[in-house]
Protein backbone atom coordinates (compact mmCIF):
# COMPACT_ATOMS: atom_id res chain seq x y z
CA UNK A 1 0.00 0.00 0.00
CA UNK A 2 1.01 3.68 -0.39
CA UNK A 3 1.13 6.61 2.76
CA UNK A 4 -1.51 8.50 3.60
CA UNK A 5 -0.23 11.42 2.62
CA UNK A 6 -0.05 9.91 -1.26
CA UNK A 7 -4.02 9.18 -1.22
CA UNK A 8 -6.85 11.35 -2.21
CA UNK A 9 -9.24 12.61 0.45
CA UNK A 10 -12.79 13.56 -1.06
CA UNK A 11 -14.25 13.78 -4.47
CA UNK A 12 -13.87 17.62 -4.80
CA UNK A 13 -9.73 17.05 -5.70
CA UNK A 14 -10.63 13.65 -7.91
CA UNK A 15 -13.26 15.36 -9.95
CA UNK A 16 -10.89 17.99 -10.41
CA UNK A 17 -8.17 15.40 -11.91
CA UNK A 18 -11.24 13.69 -14.21
CA UNK A 19 -11.64 17.37 -15.84
CA UNK A 20 -8.55 18.64 -16.12
CA UNK A 21 -6.25 15.49 -16.61
CA UNK A 22 -4.69 14.57 -19.57
CA UNK A 23 -6.11 11.16 -20.47
CA UNK A 24 -4.35 8.30 -21.77
CA UNK A 25 -5.50 4.84 -22.24
CA UNK A 26 -4.92 1.11 -22.87
CA UNK A 27 -7.02 -1.55 -22.89
CA UNK A 28 -6.94 -2.09 -19.57
CA UNK A 29 -6.51 1.22 -17.81
CA UNK A 30 -7.03 4.73 -18.69
CA UNK A 31 -3.87 6.97 -16.84
CA UNK A 32 -5.33 10.85 -15.89
CA UNK A 33 -2.58 13.13 -14.59
CA UNK A 34 -2.70 16.69 -13.56
CA UNK A 35 -0.14 18.75 -11.91
CA UNK A 36 -0.39 20.14 -8.72
CA UNK A 37 2.17 23.14 -7.21
CA UNK A 38 0.02 23.28 -4.16
CA UNK A 39 1.22 19.92 -2.68
CA UNK A 40 4.50 18.58 -1.76
CA UNK A 41 3.50 14.74 -2.19
CA UNK A 42 1.79 13.30 -5.21
CA UNK A 43 -1.46 11.76 -4.70
CA UNK A 44 -3.00 8.54 -6.32
CA UNK A 45 -6.48 7.36 -6.87
CA UNK A 46 -7.15 3.65 -8.40
CA UNK A 47 -11.02 3.37 -9.64
CA UNK A 48 -12.74 -0.08 -10.30
CA UNK A 49 -16.00 0.51 -11.09
CA UNK A 50 -19.35 -1.94 -9.98
CA UNK A 51 -19.64 -2.46 -13.42
CA UNK A 52 -16.02 -3.70 -14.48
CA UNK A 53 -15.77 -6.11 -11.27
CA UNK A 54 -19.13 -7.01 -9.25
CA UNK A 55 -17.39 -8.77 -6.74
CA UNK A 56 -15.25 -6.27 -4.04
CA UNK A 57 -12.84 -9.32 -3.56
CA UNK A 58 -11.74 -9.10 -7.37
CA UNK A 59 -12.06 -4.88 -6.98
CA UNK A 60 -9.97 -5.04 -3.79
CA UNK A 61 -7.31 -7.61 -5.56
CA UNK A 62 -6.75 -5.68 -8.48
CA UNK A 63 -6.67 -2.19 -6.33
CA UNK A 64 -3.89 -3.86 -4.53
CA UNK A 65 -1.86 -4.88 -7.11
CA UNK A 66 -1.71 -1.91 -9.25
CA UNK A 67 -1.18 -0.17 -5.28
CA UNK A 68 1.92 -2.87 -5.69
CA UNK A 69 2.96 -1.00 -8.73
CA UNK A 70 2.55 2.24 -7.82
CA UNK A 71 4.41 2.47 -4.76
CA UNK A 72 7.85 2.24 -6.57
CA UNK A 73 6.64 4.48 -9.32
CA UNK A 74 5.76 7.13 -7.03
CA UNK A 75 9.58 7.87 -6.06
CA UNK A 76 10.27 8.37 -9.26
CA UNK A 77 8.51 11.12 -10.12
CA UNK A 78 9.96 14.34 -11.50
CA UNK A 79 7.69 16.59 -9.73
CA UNK A 80 3.98 16.63 -8.30
CA UNK A 81 1.17 14.87 -9.56
CA UNK A 82 -2.06 14.32 -8.83
CA UNK A 83 -3.03 10.80 -10.76
CA UNK A 84 -6.33 8.65 -11.41
CA UNK A 85 -5.65 5.37 -12.86
CA UNK A 86 -9.54 3.92 -13.86
CA UNK A 87 -9.40 0.23 -15.07
CA UNK A 88 -11.60 -0.30 -17.90
CA UNK A 89 -11.50 -4.14 -18.39
CA UNK A 90 -12.41 -6.82 -15.40
CA UNK A 91 -9.80 -9.00 -17.50
CA UNK A 92 -7.29 -7.77 -15.41
CA UNK A 93 -8.33 -9.78 -12.82
CA UNK A 94 -7.18 -12.84 -14.06
CA UNK A 95 -4.00 -11.06 -15.95
CA UNK A 96 -0.44 -12.09 -14.88
CA UNK A 97 1.22 -9.64 -12.59
CA UNK A 98 3.77 -9.54 -15.21
CA UNK A 99 1.36 -8.29 -17.95
CA UNK A 100 -0.27 -5.91 -15.52
CA UNK A 101 2.81 -4.33 -15.01
CA UNK A 102 4.06 -4.17 -19.17
CA UNK A 103 0.78 -2.20 -19.47
CA UNK A 104 1.67 0.16 -16.95
CA UNK A 105 4.92 0.65 -17.94
CA UNK A 106 4.04 1.34 -21.42
CA UNK A 107 1.51 4.14 -20.05
CA UNK A 108 3.81 5.78 -17.95
CA UNK A 109 6.06 5.88 -20.62
CA UNK A 110 3.86 7.83 -23.31
CA UNK A 111 3.10 10.32 -19.93
CA UNK A 112 6.73 11.03 -19.45
CA UNK A 113 6.51 11.92 -15.64
CA UNK A 114 9.41 9.87 -14.77
CA UNK A 115 12.62 11.45 -14.16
Amino acid sequence: MIPFTNRFHGHSSLNYVYRNGKANHSHWFIIKTVKNKHRKDSRLAIIVSKKILKGAVKRNRVRRQVYEYMSTKLKNLDDVYDIAIIVTSGELFTAPHDDIYKHLDQLFSQIDIEK
